[in-house]
Parts: structure tokens; sequence; C-alpha cells
């Protein structure tokens, strides 16, 4: 692969913070050796895209720094709607690409075709944190971490080379990738249930586990990623459980506990139920099924499904990043507990009934239908939360006992008109209507307007911006 074919692609929403972003991978790969677009997909309003993109232009890059904002997605989205000569299918387009988790990163499906896209979040980081003294992993072990308290001894910050790592294996049979790899069907974390990825409660320490089973050496690797530290692959309800156990603790927002890499070693498997599309590589040579179109966050799960399917294998790849969590315009916890606890619903109903997986897309039987146990099971988590955290914050014995009190009182009455059933129920089958609906209408669009774009790519380009930064 030449590196014109690699794509660099950041997500985002928080224009504000990503220039740092662009600089430090923009380093990162400068000290590799590796020259490769870097794109910035923005999800922001256009009085954010006004306020914050003088940002983007203060930045200092080695490499080719490119910007898809408002005014940019609008031109695609106008020149998608012309060709497709059909004002019935507007309101599909637009769902498909609205902003969301799952829109924003359809747009970097689309203008990264015909080659390979390494995504990674805006808060994330180019290097990982790992223990000094690694522990050897046991036979079927693939990856081990723990929760440390920030500051402490007995970790040390590191660096990998995130792109070769991801061009080692991306668009190659699993026969073909190194020999370093481990091979086997599927991961399981010892932390989370398998096919949801919900954690099973607060683990301190935690291993992914390689299950045996078959993997067809032509099998292509489609999808790939990373490792990763400071925070893992955790439920909100953890990060409360978190604060909650920490006297010392006084904000949601500030967390004393930092998740530290004891060692890790590639692997390729048939099934990789642990995606995480905010480190992932795609091969998107001949292009790839879309995210959910959802403003819940399980945009991925999709992926999930579509790697089941012959022919296709994914990787973990032999390197890490480290995972910083801005706080900056994030949910309060209440709304994120119930987002988490409304797409392992829509995960269930989604996995139990796919129908069909083919090269672009998936199809499932599921409707939308959500009873009156599925919402009395989500509103009970919530209630129990509700109930918990307020009291056990009153009994801290500690000088920040008052100060945790105030913290998190406010965020769980602000949500109060939850805690009755008839009325969340009513509003959970709305919400799950109108998800189901997207989602459905949406792929089956897909394949049309990939093939649209494909032509469109290589005639003339898609509407994007080059960033007038100073060039290191």
């Amino acid at each position: 692969m030449q590196d014109s074919e690699v794509f660099f692609v950041i997500p985002t929403y928080r224009l504000r913070e990503v220039g740092e972003t662009v600089e430090r991978y923009d380093e990162h790969f400068w000290r590799n050796g590796h020259a490769v677009p870097i794109i910035v997909f923005d999800d922001s309003s256009p009085a954010n895209q006004e306020k914050y993109y003088p940002l983007l232009e203060q930045t200092c890059t080695h490499n080719s720094f490119y910007y898809v904002g408002p005014r940019e997605k609008d031109q695609f989205l106008t020149y998608f709607n012309e060709r497709l000569r059909d004002k019935r299918l507007v309101g599909l387009v637009r769902n498909l690409f609205r902003p969301s988790y799952g829109g924003n990163r359809n747009f970097t499906l689309m203008y990264t075709l015909g080659g390979l896209m390494v995504s990674s979040d805006d808060d994330m980081r180019p290097y990982t944190f790992i223990e000094d003294s690694p522990e050897s992993l046991a036979d079927d072990e693939v990856c081990r971490g723990k929760l440390v308290k920030a500051g402490q001894n007995g970790y040390t910050r590191k660096s990998f080379d995130i792109l070769t790592s991801f061009r080692d294996v991306l668009g190659k049979p699993a026969g073909q990738v190194p020999d370093n790899y481990e091979r086997g069907e599927l991961l399981v974390d010892t932390a989370a249930d398998l096919e949801t990825n919900a954690t099973k409660g607060l683990a301190r320490e935690n291993s992914l586990l390689l299950q045996h089973g078959p993997l067809a050496e032509d099998a292509v690797v489609k999808i790939a990623q990373r490792f990763r530290s400071g925070t893992n692959d955790i439920d909100v309800l953890d990060f409360v459980d978190l604060f909650l156990a920490d006297e010392q603790q006084t904000s949601l927002d500030d967390l004393n506990d930092v998740y530290v890499l004891v060692n890790f070693r590639p692997a390729v498997t048939k099934k990789n139920w642990r995606m995480d599309c905010g480190v992932a590589g795609y091969d998107n040579t001949f292009g790839l099924p879309p995210f959910f179109p959802t403003r819940l966050r399980f945009e991925d799960y999709i992926y999930r499904l579509w790697i089941q399917q012959a022919g296709v294998a994914a990787a973990h790849v032999d390197s890490a990043q480290h995972h910083t969590r801005s706080n900056y315009m994030r949910n309060p916890p209440a709304a994120e507990i119930f987002n988490e606890e409304l797409t392992n619903l829509l995960k269930w109903r989604i996995y139990a009934s796919v129908s069909r997986l083919d090269e672009l897309s998936i199809a499932f039987d599921y409707e939308g239908e959500v009873t009156a146990l599925d919402a009395e099971e989500i509103l009970s988590k919530i209630v129990r939360l509700h109930e918990r955290a307020p009291q056990q914050a009153e009994t801290a014995t500690s000088l920040n006992g008052a100060r945790r009190c105030g913290c998190l009182p406010p965020i769980w009455r602000r949500h109060s008109t939850l805690l009755s059933l008839d009325f969340f129920q009513q509003n959970l089958v709305r919400i799950v209507d109108d998800v189901v609906s997207v989602i459905k209408g949406s792929i089956e669009l897909w394949p049309t307007l990939v093939e649209i774009c494909y032509f469109q790519k290589d005639r003339k380009g898609l509407p994007q911006v080059g960033v007038h930064n100073q060039k290191k």
C-alpha cells in the first residue's frame, strides 16, 4: 500500500479541542516516517464552526490537513440528492449523515472509499500507559489491564507506530498477518458481557482471553483496533461507582483512577465483539456498511454483527493509545446511563433478529417493540442509583463529604421525571421506534450511495477545505 491510500480521520463535535489532537498525531506520524493526509470531520453547528475554526489555522503540522464541516457536508448532501432525483429519499439521506455519532462517521467512510482508513476520536492520544515491569500473559491471554490511582508510580508513557501496526493487517488474509499474532475465533473480556459489551460491574482488573475456534486462512481482515489505556471501555455506572468509592474525589468530571495496560499482544479473530471505533482501522477499499445513524452511542454495533459473516476477520493490532476522556460538551451521567441501558436493549433485539449479512449492509427483523418488562428493567437500574448515590455521598466521613453530596443529587433530581413507569415506557417506545426506522431505511439506501460516491470521488473529489495552517 502507498501512503496516499491511507487516510487518518478525526470525527468530532468538539471543534474547540481538536487542534491539539491533530498536532499530537501529526508529530507521531512524522517521527515514525509517515506522510498521511489528516482529515477532521466536524459535527459542530455553523455558529461553533465560525467561532473555533480559526484555532485549526493556528496549528502547525508536517502532513496535509483537511477539514469537512457544516458547509462541505451540505454540498455533499446536495450532490447526492441531485443524483437520486427522488424527493422522497431526501429525508433518508439526511438521516444517514445527520449530526450524530454514526452520521459523522458515515462521512468518514464516504471520503475514504478506495483506501484504508485509520480513525481516532478527538480525545485519544498516540501513546499509552503501560506498567513498568510488565507481567507475562497467560497462554490464552491477549491483554491485561488494571485501574491504579492517577499520579502514582509504577507505569510509564510509551508510544507505538500506529500506522505500521494497521498496515500490517488491514486488507490481508488471516493467513498472511505477522507470525506474532495469536489466532482464534473471538476474544472474551472477563469484565464484560460478550454480545453487548455491557460491564458486569466495576472491576479494577480485567483480561482479554482468546477463545479458540475456526478462522479461515483466506478470511480478510476488514476492521482492526488498538488497545487503549486511560479509561477502559466501561459503563457510566462504573464511573459513578468509582466516584462513590473514593472519598477524596469531589467531582464526577475529575477521575482519580487511570487504566494502565499490564501487557498485551496482537491477535486476529473471526469475530470481534469488542469493537471500539474510537481507536479503529478499516479496509475501505471496496466499501463497508454504514454506522448506525443514531444519537445513541452504539453506532459501531453494526460492525460487531457484520463481522460474523464468512470471509471476514478482525484484529487487535500491535499498538496501543491513550484515552483522555474529555468532559467538554459531554452529557450528564444520568443521560449517559439511560443511553447505555437503552442501547443494550436494542443490541439484544437486533442481534436476535439478524436475517442477512452482505458486503455493504445487514438486515434485521426487529421492528421496535418495547414491553413493560423492558421498561421496568431499565427504569429499576436508574431508580436504584437515584436512591443510592445521594445516600452514599451524604455518609462520606471525609472533609469532602459536603462537596460530594452537592455533586450528585442535582444530577439525578434533574431527571426525576423519568421515575414514572407509564411515562417512561411511553417515551421509550417513541425513542426506539424512531431509532429503528431510521436505521432500517438508511441501511437499505447505503449501497446506492456508495456506488454514486465511488464515481464522484474519482472524477471530481468530494467537498473539503485545505486548512491554511503553518507547515513544519
